[in-house]
């Protein structure tokens, strides 16, 4: 079992997360944008490691309702990873993709969970491309699951992993807009061996 836990890491390995940070909200960006078929502008993203129980406040608040795409990450490293965004974002993404088909105040029918699953496909897939090219390792998503439900039940599917290794995760805030400004949120929970795995391939153990 490895004895690197989120507690250890180092100020150089924060930096390289910060930089992931960049660049994979900066791919994301491009994908989306192609995606919508409208230019999409980005504040540059936070990335913060935080208490377990402080990311459900920093999203608005535990009740607050958001879409959540949760997926699996296998090859070189495996753990799982989780994008997610309010609402309200949610529904603005959906109907620029459906062209108007998610009409306001509806429930998120299979339509515009088809859609939400494209778009967390899109953009956790852009954060995993920027890791693999930054580690020379082959990284894969499994099939993402997609829900619509408050911030503290989505945030309890992986809480379990997370309570493995610690309380602390990585999370990495977005803000995006085109006409409308939309907060996303990315959260990487690689396990325990892979944190050496990542370590070791970005030179910092």
């Amino acid at each position: 079992m490895s004895d690197v836990n989120l507690e250890q890491v180092t100020e150089n390995y924060y930096d390289v997360l910060k930089e992931l940070g960049n660049i994979g909200a900066g791919n994301a960006m491009t994908a989306l944008s192609q995606m919508l078929q409208c230019k999409v502008d980005m504040k540059v993203p936070q990335v913060k490691l935080l208490e377990f129980g402080e990311v459900g406040e920093i999203m608005g608040g535990e009740e607050q309702i958001m879409a959540g795409v949760f997926l699996g990450v296998e090859g070189d490293i495996t753990g799982s990873m989780m994008f997610m965004v309010e609402d309200a974002s949610a529904r603005h993404l959906i109907q620029k993709i459906t062209g108007g088909m998610l009409p306001e105040g509806t429930e998120f029918e299979e339509m515009g969970l088809s859609a939400m699953q494209e778009v967390g496909n899109i953009i956790t897939g852009a954060y995993l491309n920027s890791l693999s090219s930054m580690t020379n390792m082959k990284i894969f998503p499994s099939p993402p699951a997609v829900t619509v439900d408050m911030a503290g039940a989505i945030l309890s599917v992986p809480a379990i992993q997370f309570g493995i290794y610690g309380d602390k995760i990585l999370l990495i805030q977005s803000q995006f807009y085109d006409e409308v400004q939309l907060d996303g949120y990315f959260i990487l929970i690689p396990d325990l061996e892979s944190y050496d795995k990542i370590l070791k391939a970005l030179g910092l153990a």
